[in-house]
């Protein structure tokens, strides 16, 4: 049962700015923001010396997620609980369906999957493979489910990767739609040409890994699936960038005025490439995910973009593996599966590295970890706002609260924590998810089945501005699709 809280004394900051105010809710939403509010309320919390900001959304995370013969440890449950005890209320998680399989079916069974989680959430949906059913199924996600995101994997060659044939089938049937097309940006023709010469070289540890996956393997991907997106003219969004090659393709595109966005990752803006050659093979293992970390003129670039704005949402792609499944690929990089934690860690870590160094102010931080997700996949203001009207998702933030990272102390199913003893400085306080407090003194109290789907309608009013700008230079933009035969 929710009730009436008041949050006094605090500053709340928004993508906008900050202002001393207090917060009202009632029941699960805001009703009020302003100075020395007075209320009956059945409960006060007092927000003195801390921040008051909308809730995290990490709009990248695979909880149990089937890959690479495994299931991840990290389940819809016990990854939102750790979400919240990060400050982060929403995720949005990925339907992979596998190829041949009924993109819907798979909706279905990720929908099931995930009624169990603490915070509310949403899903993209993978395009792996095409015929006239995932057509069809893409316009049923759209009208019935309030999906209006559709990944597509260029990498995975043999599994899920989508060729350039299915990548053009697939934007333009969402240009159709309104939705927006996100790219997993890897050029898998040549990450499995590359593990194989590697591999036959005599390297099979994890620093065969990042070996197989260079930037310039990121750039091409992500510079080609702009272009094809520029061509169709279609919006375009780009997951875990983690190189300069990637992010100057992105950079280009957005001065030229295309429509793209960009997304970072925690985990790239502070890990460099050095943890694959660690002489301890299971913690170089659990650092085993695509991108790879680079080295560390990367890091540098990252941050840039983020300050520049060129990068727009910071994710974690939270997939855990524990160290058993990990050891799969102990003679063989390439069958280590592939992900890392962090959808605890995302916020204290890029307040720690992001504000308190001064790359980032107050509100860009809020801007990145939830306002941008939130229009960008169009669910502002609901999520990602503190109005009234919006959702109480909202989390006292106490920038002088420390925190030494360590798997003895998360709350993330899996045996390893790739920050394993870095302490960040700025920390959750309490956490409120719909005006229900799920984190408090260092406690959760959360419970499956809380959260709630968030539908996502698809902005084809806002995405058709750039659809015609584009059209002009590009004639096919605006040829009538053709369903497939």
């Amino acid at each position: 049962m929710t009730s009436s809280i008041l949050i006094q004394g605090g500053t709340v900051v928004t993508a906008d700015g900050e202002a001393r105010a207090d917060v009202l809710v009632d029941g699960e939403v805001i009703t009020r923001v302003g100075k020395d509010l007075k209320t009956p309320a059945a409960r006060i919390i007092d927000a003195s010396g801390a921040y008051v900001i909308p809730g995290g959304i990490d709009p990248h995370t695979h909880m149990e997620l089937p890959f690479m013969g495994t299931v991840a440890s990290e389940d819809f449950f016990s990854g939102t609980s750790a979400a919240a005890a990060g400050g982060t209320t929403m995720i949005i998680d990925f339907v992979i369906p596998n190829p041949k399989e009924r993109i819907l079916d798979a909706y279905k069974k990720w929908r099931t999957w995930s009624e169990k989680s603490a915070t509310d959430y949403s899903l993209h949906v993978a395009i792996t493979w095409w015929d006239q059913t995932v057509y069809d199924d893409m316009g049923t996600l759209v009208r019935d489910h309030g999906v209006n995101s559709f990944k597509h994997f260029m990498a995975y060659k043999h599994a899920i990767m989508a060729d350039d044939e299915i990548l053009v089938a697939s934007f333009m049937r969402a240009r159709e739609l309104g939705a927006l097309c996100t790219v997993h940006a890897e050029n898998g023709e040549l990450v499995y040409r590359l593990q194989q010469q590697i591999f036959d070289l005599g390297i099979s540890g994890p620093e065969g890994h990042p070996l197989s996956r260079p930037p310039a393997v990121e750039g091409e991907a992500a510079h080609r699936a702009i272009r094809i997106a520029e061509v169709l003219g279609v919006p375009l969004y780009l997951v875990h960038t983690s190189c300069i090659d990637s992010l100057e393709a992105v950079a280009r595109a957005r001065l030229a005025g295309q429509r793209v966005f960009a997304e970072v990752l925690s985990q790239h803006l502070v890990i460099d490439d050095s943890v694959y050659r660690d002489p301890d093979w299971n913690k170089a293992a659990h650092h085993v995910m695509s991108p790879p970390f680079r080295s560390k003129e990367h890091q540098i670039a990252l941050w840039r973009g983020l300050q520049a704005g060129m990068l727009q949402t910071t994710a974690t792609d939270h997939c855990c593996f524990c160290t058993e499944q990990k050891q799969a690929g102990q003679n063989d990089f390439r069958k280590i599966p592939n992900g890392t934690n962090g959808v605890e860690d995302r916020m204290g870590v890029l307040w720690h590295h992001g504000v308190r160094t001064g790359r980032l102010t107050p509100s860009e931080f809020v801007a990145a970890t939830s306002t941008n997700a939130a229009k960008i996949f169009n669910i502002f203001p609901k999520k990602g706002a503190i109005a009234p009207g919006s959702d109480a998702d909202l989390v006292i933030w106490d920038p002088a609260k420390s925190r030494t990272i360590s798997a003895k102390t998360h709350h993330q199913k899996i045996d390893s924590n790739i920050y394993e003893g870095m302490t960040v400085i700025g920390n959750a306080a309490v956490t409120l998810s719909r005006g229900k407090v799920l984190w408090q003194n260092g406690k959760l109290t959360t419970e499956p089945g809380y959260g709630r789907y968030v539908n996502r309608p698809c902005n084809a009013p806002y995405w058709a501005a750039q659809t015609l700008r584009n059209a002009q230079h590009n004639p096919v933009a605006v040829q009538r699709n053709q369903k497939p035969n």
